[in-house]
């Protein structure tokens, strides 16, 4: 089949006031996966016989077209469109690779993948192995017995038993297998929620394949909370009524306009993908200036995150999730609400994962964009009174994923400076172990009667393919510089900053500094400013905790790309993920140090940026029983890439919700000042073009 753009959008759907693209036929070479492809995918495969009863399908990942071919190639002309695909015989633990073109109607390569050699890995855990596992556990006689001894026979039934990733510690009886370790938690009814009744000391491990339980850890004898940790408001109210409703209208409809999976919003232009793994990626980010769209990142996402746990007891000595390389956050991405996941006027986008089976599966509302007022972009008041102000606004682009107990939700923010702002949002419940209630732990506070929480980190890295005005770009490191006293500084207050380029892989490792400002910036080679310096971008870390595991330890060589702030590649169209491809199961050295060790050049190349940021969590009374909202982030800013401010332009009237009087007096939206500032100017921007809600005289939609 050829893929063409259409002269409109047929997949664009206006439904109860918001609008939704469902993915539909590929328009461009970036556009996500549609349910046709993945079906097409799959029956390719079918037809070569690769299929069997046994086989499932782990993950399915678009392959990005060469950026050669992709530079080339323009509106109208054909493309190919190819589909790496990961296939699971269930029957034997057989796992193979498989490209295939669904343009072509061809498999371009089929490889069984060595899992059962050095270094090993699995691939990512199906559905259908959480309800395994929980069978194979409690079919167990072990696990029974280990029930009733610790007189709990009668729960057995409603027990629930996760699965778990099981790292990677080199024992016989798991190496080259698929395995899970499964906790068991209580439930005292089918609605209560069995994250506030762990049972302690009690890990089963389970080989996926053979469908049997491997051994048991059975220690201690700490009894179960039985104390709730149900949420929702029925036991939780009642309701507070306190609360005042708070509106969000955009009368004129939202200032983006979406056009298949391309987006433009001022001086923006993107287009939104999703993968299985990745979930939301943002790609061929540029920002207009003038009448050029200049390049600022051909691919960002945010492909991997470690949840390293610093607990020693057998329970959770073992943990340390990778999110997306073991579970896909794509995959497990909610169908986003109106109302309660975003507010305002929407546009959504559906997105298609395949099942195990590999057929398609909509994910309705999967990624969320909207427009939010962002407080004061610039203001400034002159020595005669007249003070000039400007809002500051931003585009959201957002999706959430939910991984067992704990919610992310990712937010990619673009203002209208030209920076870009990353930030992660952790929520959920807290992982929850069970202890004598007042005893102390080291390792775990106790957040609720008997229930003790480990710390633990969420380490998540993105993935930054920069193009800085293209594809040739430097790397340089950017910090403040204390001067001593003498020749150069004989008064004591000067000092400067350093310049350092990294100019290869390995010296691109680097750790952030907040003491000195550290950033990291990314310049063209070839163009300049109107002062003439370099254009570039500055990546400006939060510079939080690193990974805590010792360099000893498996966790620290698995997750070996949260040990740096910042790692710098030359692109390579395989290296998409920190941890590689396969991490589940797999030992350590893979991704990042594999790759850097190369220690590739980074002066005038094409470099990629991996940043790794997120919380340490050390649990509190108030995460229970759901967490509040964890923030972390970090952004990438213009820094010399535009000639002066970008938003010099901005309308003072009611578009940027500010309007000032002759007097220089003004008044926000809803302020209930009787002044005609708030309305005058030409423009009634605290209306809406409701009823006025400033009390200004000179309201312009004329009401009271």
């Amino acid at each position: 089949m050829t893929h063409a753009p259409h002269e409109h959008q047929p997949d664009a759907t206006h439904t109860h006031g918001k609008r939704v693209t469902t993915p539909s036929e590929p328009r461009h070479p970036l556009d996500q996966l549609t349910g046709e492809e993945i079906a097409a995918a799959r029956q390719l495969l079918v037809d070569a016989g690769h299929f069997t009863e046994s086989t499932r399908v782990p993950r399915m990942l678009p392959v990005d077209p060469p950026k050669a071919d992709l530079a080339a190639w323009r509106p109208g002309a054909p493309f190919d469109r190819r589909i790496r695909v990961t296939l699971l015989d269930r029957a034997t633990g057989v796992s193979s690779e498989a490209i295939v073109s669904v343009t072509r109607g061809e498999i371009d390569s089929f490889a069984v993948i060595p899992n059962a050699e050095a270094p090993y890995g699995q691939p990512q855990y199906l559905f259908e192995e959480y309800e395994d596992a929980a069978t194979i556990v409690k079919a167990s006689e072990e696990w029974q017995a280990a029930m009733r001894r610790r007189g709990l026979e009668e729960h057995m039934e409603l027990a629930f038993c996760s699965p778990l990733a099981p790292g990677f510690f080199g024992k016989e009886d798991e190496i080259g297998r698929r395995i899970v370790r499964s906790h068991t938690y209580l439930r005292f009814d089918e609605k209560d929620s069995p994250w506030a009744h762990p049972i302690e000391g009690l890990v089963v491990h389970v080989d996926l394949t053979e469908r049997r339980v491997i051994r048991i850890d059975d220690e201690g004898d700490v009894p179960v909370p039985e104390q709730h940790g149900n949420y929702s408001l029925d036991v939780q109210g009642p309701v507070r009524e306190t609360l005042k409703p708070i509106e969000i209208t955009q009368p004129e409809g939202p200032s983006f306009s979406v056009d298949g999976s391309l987006v433009q919003w001022e001086n923006w232009k993107f287009r939104v993908g999703f993968t299985q793994q990745e979930g939301l990626v943002i790609n061929q980010i540029t920002f207009r200036d003038g009448e050029e769209d200049r390049s600022v990142a051909h691919r960002a996402s945010v492909p991997e995150m470690v949840v390293p746990y610093g607990d020693t007891s057998v329970s959770r000595y073992w943990i340390s999730y990778f999110d997306a390389g073991e579970y896909l956050l794509g995959k497990n991405a909610n169908s986003l609400a109106l109302g309660c996941d975003c507010l305002g006027v929407i546009h959504y986008f559906d997105a298609f994962v395949p099942d195990d089976l590999g057929n398609p599966v909509k994910i309705p509302q999967a990624i969320c964009m909207h427009e939010e007022d962002y407080g004061i972009l610039w203001k400034h008041t002159d020595l005669d009174g007249h003070a000039e102000t400007r809002r500051s606004r931003r585009l959201v682009v957002s999706y959430f994923a939910t991984i067992g107990n704990y919610d992310y939700g990712f937010f990619w923010y673009f203002y209208l400076d030209g920076s870009i702002q990353v930030e992660a949002k952790a929520t959920g419940i807290v992982f929850a172990g069970a202890g004598i209630p007042g005893s102390e732990n080291p390792h775990a506070p106790e957040i609720a009667p008997g229930i003790l929480t480990p710390v633990h980190q969420h380490l998540f890295c993105a993935r930054i393919d920069a193009a800085i005005d293209g594809e040739d770009n430097t790397l340089h490191e950017i910090e403040a510089v204390g001067i001593p006293i003498g020749p150069d500084n004989p008064y004591g207050n000067a000092f400067t900053w350093s310049d350092t380029q990294l100019k290869s892989e390995l010296e691109a490792q680097r750790i952030a500094n907040g003491l000195t400002g550290r950033v990291w910036e990314v310049r063209s080679a070839h163009r300049t400013n109107y002062v003439g310096k370099p254009t570039s971008y500055w990546l400006i870390p939060e510079g939080k905790a690193l990974l805590a595991a010792q360099p000893e330890s498996t966790v620290y060589g698995r997750a070996n790309f949260a040990t740096k702030h910042l790692w710098g590649t030359r692109f390579d169209p395989e290296e998409l993920y920190p941890a590689g491809f396969y991490p589940n199961a797999h030992a350590p050295g893979a991704g990042l140090p594999e790759w850097t060790a190369q220690d590739r050049s980074l002066d005038g190349e094409d470099i990629v940026l991996w940043h790794v940021f997120g919380p340490t969590h050390i649990p509190r009374t108030e995460d229970w029983p759901i967490m509040p909202v964890d923030y972390s982030g970090f952004w990438f800013k213009p820094h010399g890439f535009l000639d002066q401010n970008p938003a010099m332009n901005l309308p003072e009237d009611a578009r940027a919700a500010c309007s000032m009087g002759a007097d220089g007096a003004g008044s926000g939206s809803g302020s209930g000042s009787g002044s005609a500032g708030c309305c005058s100017g030409g423009g009634c921007g605290c209306c809406a073009g409701e009823a006025c809600r400033c009390g200004g005289a000179n309201c312009a939609c004329g009401k009271q």
